[in-house]
């Protein structure tokens, strides 16, 4: 067994409480996602694999034998990796110049198809159908230099060649979730928005929830996971898209 840094531990850790804790995606077949994890995750597993972002490359392990993880590929990358989002058979990394996309057909070796850059800033990603949502933080730790802060919406129909088709101006975005027809941006201190995506070309503001501290969301089939400052909250999903808070998880600083 190769031995692990510090980062690929925890990422071991916590992927396997993950997966243990949370259902499939249908939306991730056939290459059936273990678990959910938020649109800021730096790891992720699909099937017997697993995925590590760390800072300037992409780190694959088996674990086909949980215990006795092995290292299959390492994919070097421009530095400044930070999330990781599984989609059908595709991989997205977020990057704080950009987003790379990667045909992953064969999990254990996923192959880079595209990339598409733009002014450097915090950089969380979440698919649905043909588009890709991007949240760009300016003014962060980040990139200082980039002080505009966007939802971007990226036509990803043709997974070689994406395209920007929609940016709107945010205040100060975090992390991302979709789900049907809504779309959950943290906003930190701001709250969370909801956007409506009767059309996912052109998400529209609809709801802003601004008593909570939100910087990453989970959406499941029937629930939503907030994570903040002061815990996790978890809000059932109602008809016509209306949130209960069912519960909330305190977590000490």
């Amino acid at each position: 067994m190769k031995n692990f840094n510090l980062a690929t531990l925890c990422a071991l850790c916590f992927a396997f409480a993950l997966g243990c804790a949370t259902d499939k995606s249908a939306d991730v077949n056939p290459n059936s996602q273990t678990g959910t994890g938020g649109s800021m995750a730096r790891f992720a597993i699909v099937g017997d694999v697993l995925y590590c972002v760390l800072p300037d490359k992409l780190q694959v392990y088996s674990i086909a034998n949980p215990t006795n993880p092995v290292s299959a590929k390492t994919i070097p990358l421009t530095v400044g990796l930070e999330t990781i989002f599984p989609y059908k058979n595709a991989l997205f990394i977020g990057a704080n110049a950009g987003m790379y996309i990667f045909d992953n057909q064969q999990p254990d070796s996923p192959v880079l198809l595209s990339s598409y850059f733009h002014v450097q800033s915090c950089d969380p990603v979440v698919v649905q159908g043909n588009y890709a949502y991007v949240t760009l933080r300016g003014g962060s730790g980040c990139r200082r230099m980039a002080t505009a802060s966007t939802l971007d919406v990226v036509d990803v129909t043709d997974l070689k060649s994406p395209r920007l088709i929609n940016s709107q101006t945010m205040e100060s975005p975090y992390g991302l979730g979709v789900s049907g027809d809504q779309l959950f941006v943290c906003e930190g201190d701001r709250g969370m928005k909801i956007f409506d995506l009767a059309d996912p070309k052109q998400p529209k503001l609809k709801h802003v929830i601004g008593d909570i501290k939100a910087y990453d969301v989970i959406p499941t089939s029937k629930s939503l996971l907030v994570t903040g400052d002061g815990g996790l909250i978890q809000y059932g999903l109602q008809e016509g898209g209306k949130l209960e808070v069912l519960s909330k998880l305190a977590i000490e600083p």
